[in-house]
């Protein structure tokens, strides 16, 4: 007999409707006791990371100058203008630098959200 670990799934949290992002700006949530950024791209497509700057501890990065380079979109810290992967979460200028990542799901207009493992 095999003994098979059952992981439970980390719960989702509803946090807006889509019509509450503004297109290219992001916005600040609280789910779970951790500040989020969420951003709406120009393509509807919607993205969160962590809101809190790596490298400066302030909770910002909502705040940042949303972009691309090439087809990766980023968000550029409002403090000292780190670029950031909104995909990845991960720092252009430093890879080893990271936003931490969330899982976006939109069901009827209801954008949720929960914390990546990747």
């Amino acid at each position: 007999m095999t003994n098979v670990a059952v992981v439970p799934e980390v719960a989702w949290t509803a946090v807006c409707t889509v019509d509450r992002l503004w297109v290219d700006r992001g916005a600040a949530a609280l789910v779970d006791d951790e500040q989020v950024a969420i951003f709406r791209m120009a393509d509807d497509e919607i993205l969160a990371v962590g809101h809190r700057d790596p490298f400066t501890g302030a909770n910002v990065i909502a705040r940042g100058l949303v972009g691309s380079r090439g087809d990766v979109p980023t968000v550029a810290s409002p403090l000292h203008k780190q670029v950031f992967d909104l995909r990845t979460g991960r720092c252009l200028e430093d890879p080893q630098v990271t936003l931490g990542r969330w899982d976006v799901r939109v069901v009827d207009d209801v954008v949720w959200l929960r914390r990546s493992d990747a």
